[in-house]
């Protein structure tokens, strides 16, 4: 007999389709989702990492295959794109970013429509800040279909606005961990914290919660132990002294480490977020040097045995 979903009363098992859903947050989330009794769905040119029980291998590029992982879903879940990475390091062209990114992106909005999927999530980006660049322009086109078709169709839609979530574990991008880490000290959001965001976002729709007739855009960032009052004041008694308030025990092993601590983050309004779907971020700068006490410069280790 199957298990009820932890979250809700009762609710017969639904189907949810994540695209890009062998990538690292797809991976996160399936696991998540599938502990919750979920049916997983997933579309993706690469094999998932863990098994899901519906797979399309293929591209969202590809209107049959997106017709074909559609097919009984109950809220989709828009993942797969080309990130400012590729666009920083011009791994992918203008062109990559328009079909994977806009294309894409219409493809997933249409199909949805055409099978009733009245719920869904999208992946956008505090990217969209820089309106002018290759990657920003994308996620602010895909932002207005999701806006388009909520209107069109009466679709419930959430867009979801993290800023940069790739884990440390991926040496793709980040040769070492603490490469990672100075990243994230210049003000980040877990991928942990990115899964919960999605997550939330998915129970809201699943339990035909409220949402705005407008899509909700809700900025995603992470956990911080700094106070309004600390960052507008930042370093005022000298380099480092605002990290050293909350973590003297930790600066040595920081130094050590090469990471910047007179470095001041940027820090998003989550208010939104945490007011339509119960956002609390639970990674910080406080996570982040404990994980470094605990298991030095090479970091916490990879939760799956094959990256992206």
């Amino acid at each position: 007999m199957m298990s009820k979903p932890s979250f809700s009363p009762y609710n017969p098992v639904m189907r949810i389709l994540l695209t890009g859903g062998s990538g690292d947050l797809g991976t996160l989330l399936s696991a998540d989702l599938l502990a919750r009794a979920y049916e997983v769905a997933s579309i993706d040119m690469a094999e998932p990492r863990i098994p899901v029980p519906h797979f399309v291998k293929g591209s969202i590029i590809d209107r049959a295959a997106v017709k074909r992982a559609m097919a009984g879903v109950d809220v989709a879940v828009h993942i797969a794109a080309w990130h400012g990475i590729h666009d920083v390091e011009k791994t992918k062209t203008p062109d990559d970013f328009h079909d994977l990114n806009v294309t894409g992106t219409f493809n997933m909005l249409e199909a949805a429509a055409v099978a009733g999927v009245r719920n869904f999530v999208f992946i956008s980006s505090t990217s969209v800040s820089d309106p002018y660049s290759v990657y920003g322009s994308s996620k602010i086109i895909g932002e207005e279909m999701c806006r388009a078709y909520a209107h069109r169709h009466n679709m419930r839609i959430i867009i979801l606005r993290p800023r940069a979530f790739i884990p440390s574990w991926n040496r793709q991008v980040y040769k070492t961990w603490n490469d990672w880490a100075a990243w994230f000290m210049r003000g980040a959001v877990h991928i942990d914290d990115v899964k919960q965001a999605v997550t939330k976002s998915i129970l809201r729709l699943a339990e035909n919660k409220p949402v705005p007739d407008v899509p909700a855009i809700l900025a995603v960032d992470g956990a911080y132990e700094y106070r309004a009052d600390d960052l507008a004041n930042w370093d005022e008694n000298g380099a480092g002294s605002t990290f050293r308030k909350y973590y003297a025990e930790h600066e040595q092993r920081a130094a050590a480490a090469g990471l910047d601590i007179a470095r001041k983050p940027r820090v998003l309004d989550i208010t939104a977020a945490r007011a339509l779907i119960g956002y609390a971020p639970q990674y910080s700068l406080k996570t982040l040097l404990q994980e470094l006490q605990r298991y030095g410069q090479d970091g916490p280790p990879a939760p799956f045995a094959k990256n992206t």
